[in-house]
């Protein structure tokens, strides 16, 4: 049976882990605020840019960009996002299990991979698939330079044929409590559905430059807004998972000290309780 002293120790130890929580909480909050404003002012600009491309696809030949061309999809990269460190609940094991199903669902076929953060670096690392390019310190704070550099290798990739597909999973920023694994498709370029009873014949538009000229100039920022909003979501996503998950633990925290104090309190109580019976017990034998 423990000591006094022994749970002191242990209610000690457990307040020292409290007061660490309470601060981790308290920096991915301050965290928190400024990568939740640049997700959410990223997203207005990569969505109506989305939408120009892939309308604007639907009316011009395959041959106008090389980003446009669609090919039997044999060899596929992966881009995985995850975070940077850990102590955030779910939010890596999330994404490293998506990026995994997703490759095994496609065992057939040639299968590349680049991890955008430490822990998909360390997971990706550990399983048979080829990991062709790895960026760490990306995605705590995103940054349009290292999204325009991403961006460019993938396109390059893409226009030399060595992939015929590119897809991104990333945790999409929903609430501080809510964060949704999002598997998206960045090339080829997928033209614009038609929706099913209206006219399928697209209407047609006057480019004030050739459309090669203007594809040239509007695919590549397309691929990077898309891999920068990825990371602002990524980065916002981690710091509320972490916080989430910080107040969980100070909290679980707070309830343990309450029952060691209790435990330690009964323990105490027995002591004096025994003590009390030997003295009484003592001057009943004497008397």
């Amino acid at each position: 049976m423990p000591t006094q002293l022994d749970i002191k120790r242990r209610i000690r130890s457990v307040k020292n882990t409290q007061q660490i929580t309470r601060a981790m909480k308290f920096v991915a909050a301050a965290r928190l605020r400024r990568a939740q404003e640049k997700a959410v002012s990223a997203r207005p600009y990569a969505r109506a840019l989305l939408r120009v491309v892939r309308s604007a696809a639907l009316r011009v030949p395959e041959t106008v960009h090389p980003l446009l061309r669609r090919r039997p999809e044999e060899k596929v990269l992966l881009l995985s996002v995850s975070g940077e460190r850990g102590l955030a609940g779910a939010f890596n094991a999330n994404i490293i299990r998506k990026s995994v199903e997703f490759l095994r669902e496609r065992s057939s076929q040639k299968l590349e991979v680049i991890s955008l953060g430490r822990k998909a670096r360390d997971a990706m690392r550990k399983q048979p698939w080829n990991v062709i390019g790895e960026y760490t310190d990306i995605t705590t704070k995103a940054e349009p330079a290292r999204a325009i550099e991403i961006a460019q290798k993938i396109s390059a990739m893409y226009e030399a044929g060595e992939v015929d597909a590119v897809y991104i999973v990333f945790n999409e920023f929903k609430s501080v409590l809510a964060q949704i694994v999002t598997l998206h498709k960045l090339l080829p370029i997928e033209p614009e559905e038609v929706p099913a009873g209206q006219n399928a014949t697209p209407v047609e538009y006057l480019y004030e430059q050739p459309p090669a000229q203007l594809f040239a100039a509007l695919l590549p920022r397309y691929v990077e807004s898309q891999i920068f909003r990825a990371l602002a979501e990524s980065s916002a996503s981690e710091h509320a998972a972490r916080m989430t998950a910080m107040d969980s633990a100070t909290s679980n925290a707070g309830e343990l000290i309450d029952k060691l104090t209790l435990y330690m309190n009964k323990v105490r109580q027995a002591a004096i309780t025994k003590e009390i019976i030997e003295v009484v017990s003592g001057a009943a034998s004497a008397g």
